[in-house]
């Protein structure tokens, strides 16, 4: 079977734009609008670790192949043998983004670092092709 690979920057056009429209926002709230100087240094104060990601470049990947399921985000990394995996939880979140659990069969659970993911519809599409059963959780608030 073909091995799932997926990789992802923090440094992308995407998060440049992004950072650049709030900044820009907060700067027309400031200048414009004469909001708090409070007010705006606290939410550029929420946008740092976004710069730091994009500054330093965090590299996150995720790795499924036919016996191990691999992971990395930063410096932290992991992985589990497939044959240890009960099933996997897809927790769809307040926001609308998918959170991943692993159950493992001694019943520990471990949660995968979000920006590791690739899109959750392949993702899931690619464990339930080696077998592995999956379960969809609608706004989970608590577990």
């Amino acid at each position: 079977m073909t091995p799932l690979e997926h990789a992802s920057s923090g440094r992308s056009l995407r998060a440049f734009l992004v950072l650049m429209l709030i900044w820009l926002a907060l700067l027309t709230l400031w200048f414009v609008l004469q909001a708090s100087v409070w007010v705006v240094g606290f939410v550029m104060l929420v946008t740092l670790p976004a710069l730091l990601d994009f500054v330093t470049g965090r590299h996150a990947w995720l790795q499924l192949d036919d016996t191990v399921l691999r992971w990395g985000s930063g410096k932290a990394e992991g992985d589990v043998a497939l044959a240890r995996i009960d099933h996997i939880r897809l927790e769809t979140r307040l926001d609308f983004s998918i959170r991943v659990r692993l159950v493992l069969e001694d019943g520990r659970r471990i949660t995968l670092p979000q920006d590791s993911l690739p899109p959750h519809p392949r993702f899931q599409d690619a464990v339930e092709a080696r077998g592995i059963r999956t379960e969809r959780h609608h706004f989970v608030l608590f577990g």
